[in-house]
């Protein structure tokens, strides 16, 4: 009987042993089951992820090879019409060279490098190309028509074309309406493209009109850097001697203007010259002073 009784029990042990490891490896299954799911969810979140970042380094890579493509195409191009510019300046130089064939080689040479300089892109332009070109009285149709030809072949070379103003039209007009009409001829001429400004006879403009290049020829302040302005400078004396250095010339210039603008004739007003305004002004204008011979090879009319 207590053997009866031992074997039951440890049947009833037993089977409740299978019962609770059954239940166990259900529960396990159950478990299992239920953390596949959430595994396929999480893998596929991070193979979505994977595959949104690694668009997004494919665009960014497309954007920059664009980008240094453009890039290289545009400076292909700039540096391209560049050179054209410069071949062009540079021809229509050589031509004006053979028929002013009077002229010191320095000032084609002084002329040539200082526009080319402005004409050539990889250089900032931080301010304009400011030229001063002089002569005596024998030289006054060279020196109108060579400023002239030399502007024209800087504006050509761009397409572009020239403002001309006369002083010796302005002379006897009031100081300050000058002074705005050239103001406006400039800014509106420079605003419609044009590159480059001839002021002919400087020294026969109301003094204190002159002030206005301020405006136009300053080193750092310039209204508009990438123009050239060509002026020019009959002085009283006949001949210009060619035994004359560069910086005499200069320096008889500067001296001339000076008789000129500050004289005891010359009406003197807040707004007008005096000293310490012509000093400004000459180290704005005085960039490159060159020189004008007389040429016998002139036509009577026109300049070619």
């Amino acid at each position: 009987e207590t053997r009866a009784d031992f074997l039951e029990k440890n049947q009833g042990y037993h089977s409740t042993s299978i019962a609770q490891s059954r239940s166990k490896s259900r529960c396990q299954s159950s478990i299992e089951k239920q953390s596949q799911p959430l595994a396929k969810n999480d893998g596929e979140l991070q193979n979505g992820f994977h595959k949104m970042w690694t668009l997004l380094l494919f665009l960014l890579i497309s954007v920059l090879l664009l980008y240094v493509l453009w890039s290289g195409i545009q400076d292909g191009t700039s540096s391209s019409r560049d050179a054209e510019i410069l071949r062009e300046f540079r021809v229509r130089m050589k031509k004006l060279k053979n028929t002013y064939q009077s002229q010191d080689p320095n000032l084609w040479r002084r002329a040539r490098v200082f526009l080319e300089k402005h004409l050539n892109a990889s250089h900032m332009h931080l301010e304009p190309a400011i030229l001063l070109f002089t002569a005596g009285r024998e030289a006054e149709k060279a020196l109108r028509c060579l400023s002239n030809e030399i502007a024209d072949a800087f504006a050509s070379s761009q397409n572009a074309t020239t403002i001309r103003i006369n002083g010796v039209d302005k002379a006897v007009q009031d100081s300050d309406i000058v002074k705005l009409e050239v103001d406006m001829e400039l800014s509106s001429g420079f605003r419609e493209g044009k590159k480059v400004a001839v002021v002919h006879r400087f020294e026969s403009l109301p003094a204190g009109s002159t002030l206005i290049f301020y405006k136009y020829c300053d080193h750092e302040n310039a209204a508009f850097k990438d123009v050239a302005l060509l002026l020019t400078v009959l002085l009283d004396e006949q001949s210009l001697r060619k035994s004359l250095t560069f910086q005499e010339v200069e320096e008889k210039v500067r001296d001339f203007l000076w008789a000129k603008f500050t004289g005891s004739d010359v009406p003197s007003s807040y707004n007008g010259m005096d000293t310490d305004k012509l000093s400004g002004l000459w180290s704005r204008i005085s960039h490159l002073v060159l020189p004008v011979w007389p040429e016998k090879g002139l036509p009577l009319e026109g300049c070619t």
